[in-house]
């Protein structure tokens, strides 16, 4: 397994790892406190889930094998989405990436960018090139 960085070329063959960011986590935490002023139960409820993705920031994986994208929960391997099965991908909103969504033959997957946008992107666009 590789952790690359953007800028690093990627090979199809090896498995990517992608590094974790706290950008979303943190700015619903600290958006929660202006929020306080209008709604103290809304804010809370910000800063909870704020904290809930901080959570899962330390504890997902996603990696990118030569066939699958894998995710990891505390090192254990939690599902496994075969490339052959998807239909299309995309990230919104491309200036600031904070939701991934993807849909399967069976189903339609939303997963907030928790992880390194960049090198998700170029992960996807390299395996499982979009149909639009």
């Amino acid at each position: 397994m590789t952790t690359v960085t953007p800028t690093d070329s990627i090979a199809p063959t090896e498995t990517i790892e992608l590094r974790p960011n706290y950008i979303i986590p943190v700015v619903l935490v600290l958006l929660a406190l202006p929020v306080a002023i209008i709604s103290k139960w809304f804010s809370l409820a910000i800063a909870l889930f704020g904290l809930f993705l901080t959570l899962q920031t330390i504890n997902i994986r996603l990696q990118f094998t030569e066939t699958d994208l894998d995710v990891y929960r505390s090192g254990n391997l939690i599902k496994r989405f075969p490339f052959a099965e998807w239909q299309n991908w995309r990230v919104f909103w491309p200036n600031f990436p904070v939701l991934l969504y993807f849909r399967e033959v069976k189903s339609i997957h939303f997963l907030p960018i928790i992880f390194d946008a960049t090198m998700l992107k170029a992960c996807l666009e390299q395996r499982c090139p979009r149909q639009d």
